[in-house]
């Protein structure tokens, strides 16, 4: 559910690109150790998938059953689970996989339970054509995951740093403000002119959503690079933003990003559905301040993700139990309305609980309006084997420009060099 940052940013650090393994992903799954008929399931994931309270109840519905919930580094569980799979054993009993890095797991499809198997045929009408497919063999025969949630994406920004800059601050207004990219570079110009202040949180944030609303992103269905595609779009719109001094550089969860949604270190920030949970948790006191445009451009799409049940799980039925209850309408909407992770389940979205709930610490903002439309239109990019680190490669580049280590004009060629070293290793 969650990068994706496709929701791959949403636990990534953007630049700081750690490989090193999170210590609590070591160790064999579904150890079940306290005797009794007792098993204890691991999930591993990366930032706020909203399972903490659901962990809770689950327990409590099934006192056999103790989970062992692991929040690691995007990057980092997506590295460690290659390597469990490589190894053959210590992987999770379910294992998150984000968008960004499916296409490279289901190529494995062989190292994870086939969940039609288990009956998870019977949910494929019930999910996003598109998104059922993603994590779908290219044969068409072995489904490695279920859905949680899918993208969408919006504009969230400060109401009160907007007014204190002169701009309005009515959502509706905000968004004719910027219809285009260019315009949205236009307006954070003035911002910063106005308040001396940086308007975005970060260029890799700005790189991520353009990039995921072009037809083509890193690779085609070839597995052929593309970056004179829309990743040079994306680029070059994100060089322009940064050395227009809109960006303060902050590299995402990590804390002085964190620290920025209090702080007012910038005003705007892309916001697919995700990323509603992670502010309201990070700057509780910030609440009626934030609000959400439509972003520029119109549409698109950035994270969503799987949940999955690697072959090594020594308790593959009560893995599959689990994930089934959690992809259920109670527990879906429930995860929607606390952290903001828009179902891939489109029948959820006419339910009142979604379709007529309002986001109190956004101003109110029609959430179960807003991500649903978006979600509904999407046609997604093919993302290819390598595009996790690709993106990664490529958003270091970004960095160093934005860092002062990498001039602007030299920064396009080391980004395709970049990306190539990536395709290849």
């Amino acid at each position: 559910m969650t990068r994706s940052w496709t929701r791959w940013a949403r636990a990534a650090a953007v630049g700081v690109v750690s490989l090193t393994l999170v210590a609590a992903c070591s160790g064999r799954s579904g150890t079940g150790s306290d005797g009794g008929g007792q098993v204890t399931l691991k999930i591993n994931f990366w930032g706020d998938f909203g399972l903490q309270d659901l962990k809770a109840r689950y327990e409590a519905d099934h006192p056999n059953i103790k989970i062992q919930l692991n929040s690691g580094e995007y990057n980092a569980q997506h590295e460690d689970l290659q390597k469990k799979l490589v190894a053959g054993s210590g992987a999770a009993d379910i294992a998150a996989i984000d968008e960004g890095f499916m296409v490279q797991f289901r190529s494995q499809s062989d190292k994870f339970v086939n969940l039609l198997d288990k009956g998870a045929g019977s949910y494929e009408s019930k999910y996003l054509p598109w998104k059922w497919k993603q994590s779908l063999s290219a044969d068409g025969k072995t489904q490695i995951g279920l859905g949680t949630d899918v993208g969408g994406l919006a504009m969230c920004y400060r109401t009160d740093l907007f007014a204190a800059a002169g701009l309005p601050t009515d959502r509706d207004q905000v968004s004719a403000l910027w219809p285009t990219w260019d315009s949205f570079i236009q307006v954070g110009q003035d911002y910063t002119g106005r308040t001396k202040k940086k308007f975005l949180d970060s260029g890799t944030n700005l790189f991520n959503p353009i990039l995921g609303q072009q037809p083509v992103g890193f690779y085609d269905e070839q597995e052929q690079l593309q970056m004179e595609q829309g990743p040079k779009v994306a680029f070059d719109y994100t060089i322009r933003a940064v050395q227009a001094g809109l960006s303060a550089n902050l590299a995402s969860f990590q804390a002085d990003w964190d620290k920025g949604f209090t702080a007012g270190s910038f005003a705007v920030l892309a916001c697919p559905a995700w990323m509603l949970g992670h502010i309201k948790d990070t700057a509780p006191g910030t609440q009626g301040k934030w609000d959400i445009a439509a972003v520029p451009g119109g549409g698109g799409n950035w994270g969503g993700s799987f949940l999955t049940i690697p072959k090594q799980s020594r308790h593959v039925d009560e893995a599959y139990q689990l994930l089934e209850w959690l992809i259920q309408p109670e527990q879906q909407i429930e995860i929607f309305k606390k952290v903001g992770n828009l179902p891939s389940q489109p029948a959820l979205y006419a339910d009142p609980a979604i379709a007529e709930f309002k986001n109190p610490f956004f101003h109110d903002a029609p959430v179960g309006q807003i991500f649903p439309k978006m979600a509904q239109g999407l046609t997604p990019q093919y993302l290819g084997r390598k595009n996790g680190p690709t993106r990664v490669a490529v958003e270091n580049v970004i960095n160093r420009v934005q860092n002062g280590t990498l001039k602007p004009d030299a920064a396009w060629a080391e980004a395709v060099k970049e990306a190539e070293k990536a395709r290849t290793s």
